[in-house]
């Protein structure tokens, strides 16, 4: 399957987990984080073994945000888990911007 890492209508999250009642608490809290950050976003459960050993790690429940291990074998709070996506966008935000300033220099088009 190909698709890139991220989707059109916002970042791609994947709750990895084989459905144990922590990683359904892991999406429940990842949903209600992602509704109370008014983002729209992809989320998908991966619940295959062989899929989760592909991230390099065996500790579930795993919150994967467009690629990248966020967090493993632990069940944050909502609150956690919205820091956790705020600061990938805020990362993903400076990234863009330091591409698309002053001829994609590093300081952001500030110079």
């Amino acid at each position: 399957m190909t698709s890139s890492n991220k989707n059109s209508n916002g970042v791609n999250i994947k709750i990895l987990g084989t459905g144990c009642p922590n990683c359904l608490k892991l999406e429940t809290n990842t949903r209600q984080a992602l509704e109370a950050l008014k983002m729209e976003a992809r989320v998908e459960k991966v619940t295959e073994i062989q899929d989760i050993m592909s991230y390099g790690f065996m500790s579930t429940p795993a919150l994967v945000i467009d690629g990248e291990v966020a967090m493993a074998g632990q069940v944050p709070n909502v609150d956690k888990i919205k820091q956790i996506i705020a600061s990938r966008e805020t990362k993903i935000s400076s990234d863009d911007q330091a591409s698309t300033g002053s001829g994609g220099c590093c300081c952001g088009g500030r110079c």
